[in-house]
Protein backbone atom coordinates (compact mmCIF):
# COMPACT_ATOMS: atom_id res chain seq x y z
CA UNK A 1 0.00 0.00 0.00
CA UNK A 2 1.07 3.65 -1.25
CA UNK A 3 2.30 6.10 1.56
CA UNK A 4 0.21 9.12 1.70
CA UNK A 5 0.11 12.13 3.45
CA UNK A 6 -2.48 14.65 4.52
CA UNK A 7 -1.52 17.82 4.07
CA UNK A 8 -3.60 21.14 5.46
CA UNK A 9 -1.51 24.04 4.68
CA UNK A 10 -1.86 27.80 3.89
CA UNK A 11 -0.37 28.34 0.94
CA UNK A 12 -0.26 31.75 -2.01
CA UNK A 13 -2.15 31.19 -5.05
CA UNK A 14 1.07 31.37 -7.06
CA UNK A 15 2.58 28.62 -5.07
CA UNK A 16 0.02 25.97 -5.67
CA UNK A 17 -0.23 27.33 -9.68
CA UNK A 18 3.23 26.41 -9.37
CA UNK A 19 3.24 23.11 -7.82
CA UNK A 20 0.90 22.25 -10.51
CA UNK A 21 3.08 23.17 -13.26
CA UNK A 22 6.49 21.29 -11.65
CA UNK A 23 3.77 18.33 -11.00
CA UNK A 24 2.08 17.89 -14.91
CA UNK A 25 3.24 20.25 -17.34
CA UNK A 26 6.46 22.15 -16.45
CA UNK A 27 8.91 20.28 -19.50
CA UNK A 28 5.98 21.77 -22.38
CA UNK A 29 4.66 25.13 -20.67
CA UNK A 30 5.10 28.06 -23.22
CA UNK A 31 7.92 30.06 -21.33
CA UNK A 32 5.02 33.63 -21.10
CA UNK A 33 2.77 31.37 -20.14
CA UNK A 34 5.03 30.06 -17.25
CA UNK A 35 5.68 33.87 -16.16
CA UNK A 36 1.99 34.61 -16.07
CA UNK A 37 0.64 33.98 -13.19
CA UNK A 38 -3.09 34.34 -14.26
CA UNK A 39 -2.29 31.36 -16.76
CA UNK A 40 -3.14 27.96 -15.33
CA UNK A 41 -3.33 24.50 -16.97
CA UNK A 42 -6.36 22.56 -16.89
CA UNK A 43 -6.88 18.41 -17.34
CA UNK A 44 -10.17 17.23 -18.72
CA UNK A 45 -12.59 14.87 -16.02
CA UNK A 46 -10.82 11.67 -15.06
CA UNK A 47 -7.38 10.18 -13.67
CA UNK A 48 -5.41 13.90 -13.29
CA UNK A 49 -8.15 16.19 -13.82
CA UNK A 50 -7.19 19.62 -12.62
CA UNK A 51 -9.90 22.25 -12.36
CA UNK A 52 -9.71 25.69 -11.95
CA UNK A 53 -12.35 27.83 -10.14
CA UNK A 54 -12.49 31.32 -10.99
CA UNK A 55 -15.15 34.35 -11.18
CA UNK A 56 -13.60 34.83 -14.74
CA UNK A 57 -11.37 32.04 -17.10
CA UNK A 58 -10.60 32.23 -20.60
CA UNK A 59 -9.52 29.30 -22.54
CA UNK A 60 -5.99 30.15 -23.89
CA UNK A 61 -4.62 27.10 -26.06
CA UNK A 62 -4.57 23.48 -25.56
CA UNK A 63 -0.99 21.52 -25.28
CA UNK A 64 -1.09 17.66 -25.31
CA UNK A 65 -3.81 16.73 -22.66
CA UNK A 66 -3.58 20.41 -21.03
CA UNK A 67 -5.44 23.72 -21.83
CA UNK A 68 -4.44 26.66 -20.52
CA UNK A 69 -6.75 29.01 -19.11
CA UNK A 70 -6.11 33.04 -18.09
CA UNK A 71 -8.07 32.58 -14.86
CA UNK A 72 -8.89 35.94 -12.59
CA UNK A 73 -10.38 35.67 -9.03
CA UNK A 74 -9.74 32.39 -8.35
CA UNK A 75 -11.80 30.98 -5.69
CA UNK A 76 -10.48 27.37 -5.60
CA UNK A 77 -8.47 24.77 -7.65
CA UNK A 78 -8.99 21.11 -7.08
CA UNK A 79 -5.67 18.58 -8.53
CA UNK A 80 -5.70 14.92 -8.70
CA UNK A 81 -2.38 13.29 -10.19
CA UNK A 82 -3.03 10.92 -13.12
CA UNK A 83 -1.96 7.71 -10.37
CA UNK A 84 -5.07 8.77 -8.49
CA UNK A 85 -2.70 8.83 -5.35
CA UNK A 86 -2.87 12.69 -4.87
CA UNK A 87 -5.74 14.34 -4.65
CA UNK A 88 -5.56 18.23 -3.22
CA UNK A 89 -7.70 21.14 -3.50
CA UNK A 90 -6.73 24.77 -2.76
CA UNK A 91 -9.48 27.05 -1.37
CA UNK A 92 -9.65 31.27 -1.47
CA UNK A 93 -9.59 32.37 1.93
CA UNK A 94 -8.05 36.05 1.17
CA UNK A 95 -7.51 37.32 -1.95
CA UNK A 96 -4.53 35.30 -3.43
CA UNK A 97 -3.70 33.48 -0.20
CA UNK A 98 -5.52 30.43 0.75
CA UNK A 99 -5.81 26.62 2.18
CA UNK A 100 -4.69 23.12 0.64
CA UNK A 101 -6.16 20.35 1.74
CA UNK A 102 -6.17 16.69 0.83
CA UNK A 103 -3.67 13.66 0.56
CA UNK A 104 -0.09 13.91 -1.34
CA UNK A 105 2.13 10.99 -2.84
CA UNK A 106 5.89 11.08 -1.79
CA UNK A 107 6.92 12.71 -4.76
CA UNK A 108 4.08 15.01 -4.76
CA UNK A 109 5.61 16.36 -1.20
CA UNK A 110 8.75 16.61 -3.28
CA UNK A 111 6.92 18.75 -6.02
CA UNK A 112 5.29 20.38 -3.03
CA UNK A 113 8.29 21.57 -1.04
CA UNK A 114 9.82 23.27 -4.57
CA UNK A 115 6.94 25.03 -4.64
CA UNK A 116 7.11 26.34 -2.00
CA UNK A 117 3.13 25.18 -1.05
CA UNK A 118 5.14 23.29 2.40
CA UNK A 119 8.60 23.65 3.66
CA UNK A 120 10.84 21.22 3.97
CA UNK A 121 10.69 21.51 8.09
CA UNK A 122 6.53 20.94 7.67
CA UNK A 123 7.90 17.33 6.11
CA UNK A 124 10.49 16.68 8.20
CA UNK A 125 8.06 17.35 10.94
CA UNK A 126 5.61 15.10 9.75
CA UNK A 127 7.92 12.48 9.30
CA UNK A 128 9.03 12.64 12.96
CA UNK A 129 5.67 12.39 14.18
CA UNK A 130 4.54 9.92 12.02
CA UNK A 131 7.40 7.47 13.16
CA UNK A 132 6.15 8.15 16.54
CA UNK A 133 2.67 7.12 15.99
CA UNK A 134 3.69 4.40 13.77
CA UNK A 135 5.45 2.99 16.80
CA UNK A 136 2.19 2.92 18.91
CA UNK A 137 -0.84 3.17 16.35
CA UNK A 138 -1.03 3.19 13.33
CA UNK A 139 -3.16 6.35 12.81
CA UNK A 140 -5.12 6.14 9.31
CA UNK A 141 -6.71 9.76 10.02
CA UNK A 142 -3.10 11.07 9.50
CA UNK A 143 -1.26 8.74 7.71
CA UNK A 144 -1.99 5.49 5.58
CA UNK A 145 1.64 4.27 6.09
CA UNK A 146 1.94 -0.10 6.35
CA UNK A 147 5.46 -0.40 4.74
CA UNK A 148 6.38 -2.94 7.82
Amino acid sequence: MKTLVLIEAACSLESFRRFIIISTCRSFIPESYMHDFEIFPEREEGPGAIYIEAADKVTLKKIREMTFVNAKEVLGIIYSSKSGNTNLKWRQTRRKNGKVTGNASPNALVNLVESDVITQDWVNSYLESSKHSNEGNNDLGKNTNSNR
